[in-house]
Order: structure tokens, then sequence, then C-alpha cells
């Protein structure tokens, strides 16, 4: 573990692209702000491991099968066709 002492309005960059600045000093907590791009998951530990659990639940949980839709190859007319794909959603850095 790296252990660094930063003052308030310092931060720290990791991966040349994630920014953890120190806001400010409250006491015995501190505030952190957190740049990061859209596509690396920032979570505090507690909700992580939240996630992570939930996550092996559903892996080990025995449910039935959901069932299949029918669709226009299958005889039913009244099903909408499938549209074209949309293209991808551009994120501002």
């Amino acid at each position: 573990m790296l252990i660094l002492s930063r003052k308030p309005g310092e931060s720290i960059i990791i991966d040349g692209r994630i920014i953890v600045k120190i806001v400010r000093l409250e006491g015995d907590m501190v505030k952190l702000g957190i740049e990061a791009p859209a596509d690396v998951p920032v979570h505090r530990q507690e909700v992580y491991e939240e996630i992570q659990k939930n996550n092996r639940e559903a892996i080990t949980c025995d449910r039935p099968p959901l069932p299949r839709l029918q669709g226009r190859e299958s005889g039913n007319k009244s099903a909408p066709k499938a549209s074209p794909a949309s293209p991808p959603v551009l994120r501002p850095k």
C-alpha cells in the first residue's frame, strides 16, 4: 500500500486518468473528489462489496428459465420488427 500525505486542494493521479483530490478536512473526516472516465466505476468499498455479493448470488441462485418470446419468424404477425442498431452514445470527457 502506498501512503501519501496531501493537504486540502492537493491531488494524486492514478494511471494518468484518475484524479483524487483532497477537497477539505472536517474534524476526523476527509472529503475526497474523484475525477475518472465514465468507463471506470467508482464506488465506496461497502457498496462495491454489496455489488460483488449480489453478483455471486445471482450466478449461484437456481431460477426457472424465462419464457421465450415469439417473433415474426415463428408466425406471430403482431410482433414488432427489430429496429436497426443505434449508433453508440459518445460521452464528453
